[in-house]
């Protein structure tokens, strides 16, 4: 998985370098490394943070992740440098990582981070009700899961960054899974069994059982928490993808829109998991959907 994680990154990289060398019009910004969102088992969670010479005053959560591996080599600067480009600050958020970490626990990772970014909003200059989250595949499925499940903190909390919401104002993502159950087709069952037989250790020794991967499917599911208050939700999505199919983005939309939430697909037609220009040219249409739904710009 580490490996696959990687090879996909070396790729996004190269492409991205090749589209940096063809634009020289890119603003400047400050990059924090290594900042500590929190601590799991005496382990710092951390993000780095990027600030754009003239912030809007919004920020971007980049959720560091695939195959629910994250790493801090994952981060590179021309991956964000489109809403750097646009004036957004951008956390890049890695997570406790699979095989040490099953998704429930890496769930929580993300909650603890978009707190910890609210707390300090004032230290970034950025608004707190101004959050946008962004990913692919299982930082997509974790963008979701911040859309449709982000709540508030805990009153009491001793730690005043725990008491802060999770909840994130928009999200723009790249083909996320989104139910577990109905993987594909109605009733197949993904919970690292079958097409995702490869990433078991993501979901921990709960999917052993066949009632284990009901219940935790549920739980992990997007689908299953979509309100009508859920924030603006745009997912682009390839109609060849293989390992998430399409499937995942059309059901997630379609239920979205019978609740009344907006949720809009984009379909890049025959398209597999990433494409060439999905960390380029992609990324401005989630920019312009960022735009619109944090600043109220319509193109």
């Amino acid at each position: 998985m580490k490996r696959y994680f990687l090879s996909l990154l070396t790729i996004a990289l190269m492409l991205c370098s090749a589209s940096a060398q063809t634009n020289t019009n890119h603003v400047e910004f400050k990059r924090q490394g290594d900042v500590i969102y929190g601590r799991k088992f005496g382990t710092a969670l951390t993000m780095d943070v990027f600030t754009p010479a003239k912030p809007n005053g919004a920020g971007i959560i980049w959720v560091v992740s695939g195959g629910w591996y994250s790493a801090h080599e994952a981060i590179n600067p021309l991956v964000c440098q489109t809403f750097l480009d646009r004036g957004y600050t951008v956390f890049a958020v890695v997570h406790g990582s699979q095989p040490k970490f099953s998704i429930p626990e890496v769930v929580q990772d993300m909650h603890r981070a978009v707190r910890f970014i609210r707390h300090n909003a004032a230290k970034y200059h950025i608004d707190p009700n101004k959050l946008g989250v962004t990913g692919g595949s299982a930082g997509g499925h974790l963008s979701l899961t911040l859309g449709t499940k982000g709540k508030p903190g805990a009153k009491d909390a001793a730690d005043p960054i725990d008491r802060e919401s999770s909840a994130v104002q928009c999200v723009a993502c790249f083909f996320p899974p989104t139910d577990f159950l109905n993987y594909g087709k109605p009733g197949e069952n993904a919970m690292g069994i079958n097409v995702l037989q490869n990433y078991k250790a993501a979901f921990g020794p709960e999917s052993d059982t066949e009632e284990g991967r009901q219940r935790l499917g549920r739980e992990i599911s997007p689908v299953y928490y979509i309100t009508s208050n859920m924030p603006p939700t745009l997912i682009i999505h390839g109609n060849a993808d293989t390992l998430v199919p399409i499937q995942q983005a059309e059901i997630f939309v379609e239920r979205s829109k019978e609740v009344g939430a907006e949720a809009k697909l984009i379909v890049k037609e025959g398209q597999g998991h990433g494409w060439a220009d999905w960390l380029t040219k992609d990324t401005e249409v989630c920019a312009d959907w960022f735009d619109e739904h944090l600043r109220g710009m319509k193109k």
